[in-house]
């Protein structure tokens, strides 16, 4: 049987996103029942189970190797922590624990897949936030229609301090643009903390760009506390533009589409583990062949004759 797979969390205070973590957990679980050991999730900071505890207790049924997964977007180290350094303090408390690291999510194909149908829902299904007099959600009417060409899309990260990781969902947006919205009038980037612009400040880019439609895209994993920020800045932001129909998508959250990713990524760690002991011998080899042709090839430049 495979090795258990661990799930790392960055944790979160909000139970709304602690309970959709844990769905998901059960979800890989049951797909993958009779195929790996154990599947399991911890958080490294805020929220219950924490990671040690989850470790502790793999370890306690007598798992000793794990593949550990970061679930992100971004791979936000300054979110999630060092994870190397966490899991090499697990490694002290118990000394028989061996782990490899899997990639975390990142934009996968998959994902922006997943980021197109949350798009097409949005677009079709969910009530649009508008300012007549007075302001409400307006549900019942037939709303006027709109072409994808006069439509915007706004993709909301969390923000970091980083700059790479804000850059990297600036390159999320231009990959979904491209890849599944080229139709639409545009894809601007926002954050919801640490990094500009803001939701209000992609929303009004796109008004001055003649958008008469805006779809807030939240680039995460799962709802909470930031899905709730990102939609009352939405709302508030709304309430100021009257006649700007503003919808806003739902988060990828718990499905198959990203238990799939998640597969994916935990048997591309498995190979990379067995084929690892392999690729340093064959490094060792080609330096030491390198090292030999060069103390074979080398001649010394002659002596040039002293002058008189």
């Amino acid at each position: 049987m495979k090795p258990p797979l661990l799930l790392i969390g960055h944790g979160t205070h909000d139970e709304t996103g602690v309970a959709e973590f844990g769905r998901f957990v059960h979800r890989l679980r049951c797909r993958l029942d009779r195929v790996v050991a154990d599947v399991t999730g911890g958080f490294i900071t805020k929220a219950r189970p924490p990671l040690s505890d989850s470790i502790t207790s793999l370890v306690a049924r007598g798992h000793h190797h794990m593949i550990a997964l970061p679930l992100s977007l971004t791979n936000d180290r300054r979110a999630l922590g060092d994870i190397p350094g966490t899991l090499a303090l697990e490694q002290e408390r118990h000394p028989t624990l061996g782990y490899d690291l899997a990639r975390s999510i990142g934009p996968d194909p998959r994902v922006l897949e997943l980021l197109a149908e949350r798009l097409a829902d949005a677009q079709a299904d969910m009530p649009h936030l508008v300012r007549p007099e007075p302001l409400r959600l307006v549900t019942d009417e037939e709303p006027e229609r709109i072409d994808p060409a006069d439509t915007a899309i706004v993709l909301v990260g969390h923000g970091s301090t980083d700059v790479t990781v804000n850059a990297e969902v600036h390159r999320v947006s231009r990959l979904f643009w491209e890849t599944h919205a080229s139709d639409y009038l545009t894809v601007e980037t926002a954050y919801v903390a640490h990094a500009r612009p803001g939701v209000p400040g992609g929303l009004e880019r796109c008004r001055r760009l003649g958008a008469k439609r805006v779809i807030v895209l939240p680039y995460l994993l799962f709802a909470g506390g930031t899905l709730e920020r990102i939609w009352a800045q939405a709302l508030a932001y709304g309430a100021t533009h009257e006649g700007l129909d503003i919808r806003c998508a739902e988060v990828i959250g718990d499905c198959e589409g990203l238990a799939d990713v998640v597969i994916d990524r935990y048997e591309e760690a498995l190979v990379d583990a067995a084929e690892w002991p392999a690729r340093r011998i064959q490094h060792a080899l080609a330096a030491q062949r390198f090292t030999r042709a060069r103390a074979t090839t080398f001649t010394p430049e002659p002596e040039l004759p002293t002058p008189v």
